[in-house]
């Protein structure tokens, strides 16, 4: 653990200003955005899993608003042309999930929404919702990826990478990276950006 905090230490005034910025795109989008905006967001989360976020924030300034509004087909042409590893089903996800539109801010008023959208919006599991709320300015969420999870268990955090999710071991290992998160003196929302610098030396989404 001492090390661990030692190393994101050495990157943290590199790093704030550019965290301190992603933030503030943040707040803005949850202050501002339309439910249009913010079903980009959701559906740039959806992209970006089993993909990249480098990716999805590609795709995300191509499409725009798009996601509300374009048909299957439209959608998954511009995903093919973008590189998705999986543009069909990507597009056919999107577009169900439409009905949401118009809804999004009243269920993201709620002091824990997280799973609603496990449980209600196909694309997205303990991972990308906690990355669309995270993205959305919401400080309490974890986002356990692939690179955060080998950091994890680089550092001792945890004994091995999971196959799989169940919401008791999503819970159980974002509590223990919150303990760090807490010892590096911000909320895990942040940190996560600061632990992406690290690993990067970039901040991305």
């Amino acid at each position: 653990m001492k090390e661990f905090i030692e190393k994101l230490n050495e990157i943290r005034e590199e790093a704030k200003p550019a965290v301190e910025a992603r933030w503030e795109e943040f707040e803005n989008l949850r202050k501002n955005g339309t439910e249009e905006d913010l079903f980009s967001e959701l559906s740039f989360c959806i992209l970006t899993a089993n993909w990249s976020a480098q990716g999805g924030i590609k795709a995300q300034k191509i499409i725009g608003n798009g996601f509300a509004y374009l048909s299957e087909e439209e959608l998954y042409k511009k995903l093919k042309e973008v590189g998705h590893r999986y543009p069909e089903a990507r597009a056919k996800y999107i577009v169900s999930n439409r009905w949401i539109i118009g809804k999004i801010r009243e269920i993201i008023s709620q002091d824990d929404p997280r799973e609603f959208f496990v449980d209600n919006i196909k694309g997205l599991g303990w991972k990308e919702s906690s990355h669309f709320l995270r993205n959305i300015a919401f400080p309490n969420y974890a986002i356990l990826d692939k690179h955060v999870l080998r950091i994890m268990k680089q550092y001792g955090l945890i004994d091995e990478l999971p196959k799989g999710w169940t919401k008791k071991r999503y819970l159980e290992y974002e509590e223990r990276l919150k303990k760090v998160a807490e010892l590096f003196g911000e909320h895990i929302g942040k940190f996560d950006l600061y632990l992406w610098y690290m690993i990067k030396r970039k901040v991305e989404k």
